[in-house]
């Protein structure tokens, strides 16, 4: 299904998709999460045992990468309100089955646009794109998920 997406998916299906995905990478790395049937900004409840708590996620997810700007280079990018009530965010990239999870704070650190009311994070797919601080995007691709688990999953785990 990599780079084959149906583009007559609907919005809902998108975020649905993005959600399970998040899910089953959470799953694989033995951490236990529950879907929300509500849409108040939590998409899944996530028992993390090293934390020995449930947790909140809101998911966003890209359906495939687009040029930045509508002309510039391939990017991901995800939009997130500044008062999302989770206490982490699940990204996916349904494209290439990606997915990285981040606690709020590292969210809002990270998004290179900030309103009043959103965030924006985003950031290029090209494998010879090198970042301001040197790192290529191959480098980078390679140290996100060394055992198909989730990004920054550690934190969740024992």
């Amino acid at each position: 299904m990599r780079g084959k997406i149906e583009t007559s998916l609907r919005t809902a299906q998108i975020g649905a998709s993005g959600v399970l995905l998040i899910q089953y990478r959470l799953l694989k790395c033995g951490i236990e999460s529950a879907p929300m049937t509500t849409d108040a900004g939590i998409d899944l409840v996530v028992y993390a045992p090293k934390l020995e708590k449930a947790v909140t996620v809101q998911v966003k997810t890209c359906l495939r990468p687009k040029p930045a700007g509508g002309r510039g280079r391939l990017a991901l990018d995800w939009w997130l309100p500044q008062n999302s009530p989770a206490e982490l965010v699940g990204l996916a990239n349904l494209d290439s089955d990606q997915a990285w999870l981040f606690r709020h704070d590292e969210f809002v650190a990270k998004a290179q646009q900030q309103t009043e009311e959103r965030l924006h994070l985003y950031f290029y797919v090209e494998p010879d794109y090198q970042s301001q601080d040197g790192a290529t995007n191959a480098t980078l691709r390679h140290s996100r998920s060394r055992d198909g688990c989730l990004t920054c999953s550690g934190f969740l785990r024992q």
